[in-house]
């Protein structure tokens, strides 16, 4: 593995990583919005799992890897959840699900982003069994009870339960605090696969409705007063133009009573995808809308608002391209480019998949601290976090989310 030079500091035996990011970056289009740290955690660090031996693949069973496929805040300090995804090998491994409690302090006045690994724990059903990321682990008569997961997205409740989004089902869960699924809750038949199987190519061959294989419920958010979930699709379900669609759902969901809808978020092009949702107040939101390896690579956080958009949820198919008429999609407008050159992170050693967005409690003076983190699948590269301060002036109607009843 390649030393990332971004990586100045050791990961200690205490498992804390300080970053010390002191350089001089070109001023942002926005004076407000400012590039405060970045840090990575190395590709071979350990979690704790207390997971011993070894994966088919031979990644250690308590490697610390794909933790940044989400993050979010817990309201209590500097304290946050990282989940990490299925693993690695796409689908081919037993790895079993978890996430991370972390803390991560950024101090804005030396530029410094230190994080420091609290606990982990396994995700595991209603029966105490572990979820894990292998592909054909799934009970194709009830897939909602297979023990295959692959999540991609988590929320924090009101009372501290953790809300999951399952790319392979899509399914949004609800687990405990320790990491017990508690429920599932709704997802329209129109997201669901008819035949779902182990290999994403005979699954797509299978099916004319529902998700594409790996590209499912990819990002989720809460809003602030914790009654709603709004899940984002990575990319167009099959029957809405698959691959080479460009309307993408975000599908809403009330947590107490199940009602649903969906909206519609026109992509920029069909090579880009959904990876993260985050709500900034109960009807804006900041949406990661990126390729994947491309020779004109995308990273950028979009800032969405859902007041006048339709519900689309009479609509079992949309066009590949083009809005379908009477129908209103979020509106758009650009936030951040990450890969813009006032930042100084495009290059070779950017991470490709940008996955995690959280608020964390606000800087001295009132600015909004904004993390944004990447998915290293579990590989050879570092797990790479960007802190961002926010003006007020950037995010006007911005709620800090309500924790506790």
């Amino acid at each position: 593995m390649k030393r990332d030079k971004w990586v100045v500091a050791k990961w200690t035996a205490a498992l804390a990583l300080v970053v010390w990011a002191g350089l001089a970056f070109p001023a942002p289009a926005r004076a407000e919005i400012k590039l405060l740290a970045r840090g990575a955690i190395p590709a071979n660090a350990t979690d704790k799992s207390g997971l011993t031996g070894t994966l088919e693949d031979g990644t250690p069973h308590n490697r610390l890897g794909s933790c940044g496929s989400a993050i979010a805040y817990t309201g209590k300090g500097n304290r946050y959840v990282l989940l990490a995804d299925r693993g690695p090998k796409d689908g081919t491994t037993s790895y079993q699900c978890r996430f991370h409690l972390f803390d991560i302090t950024v101090d804005s006045g030396k530029a410094a982003l230190k994080l420091s690994l609290v606990d982990t724990k396994i995700l595991k059903d209603e029966s105490g069994r572990p979820f894990i990321g292998l592909s054909s682990a799934i009970d194709a008569a009830k897939p909602a009870l297979s023990l295959r997961l692959d999540p991609e997205g988590v929320r924090l409740g009101r009372s501290g339960t953790l809300f999951v989004s399952d790319e392979y089902g899509p399914f949004v869960y609800e687990f405990s605090r320790e990491g017990r699924r508690l429920r599932s809750l709704p997802v329209p038949a129109r997201f669901q696969l008819d035949r779902p199987d182990a290999d994403p190519k005979k699954e797509l061959t299978l099916n004319k409705k529902g998700r594409v294989p790996n590209k499912g419920m990819e990002g989720l958010a809460i809003n602030p007063e914790g009654t709603k979930l709004y899940a984002a699709m990575q990319s167009p379900l099959i029957q809405d133009g698959g691959r080479k669609g460009k309307n993408c759902r975000i599908l809403e969901i009330d947590i107490k009573s199940g009602n649903t809808r969906e909206l519609l978020y026109p992509l920029e092009s069909s090579n880009t995808a959904l990876s993260e949702i985050l709500a900034i107040n109960d009807h804006e939101f900041l949406v990661i809308e990126r390729t994947g390896e491309s020779k004109k690579p995308v990273t950028k956080i979009v800032k969405i608002d859902i007041t006048k958009a339709s519900d689309i949820s009479k609509l079992d198919r949309l066009p590949a391209e083009g809005i379908p008429k009477g129908v209103v999609p979020v509106a758009k407008s650009l936030f951040i480019d990450m890969r813009d050159q006032r930042w100084g992170l495009a290059g070779p050693l950017f991470p490709v998949k940008i996955e995690g967005l959280a608020f964390g409690p606000d800087l001295p003076g009132g600015r909004h601290l904004l993390l944004v983190t990447s998915d290293n699948d579990v590989g050879d590269a570092p797990t790479h976090f960007f802190a961002f301060a926010i003006d007020s002036d950037d995010l006007p109607g911005f709620q800090p989310q309500l924790f506790g009843r």
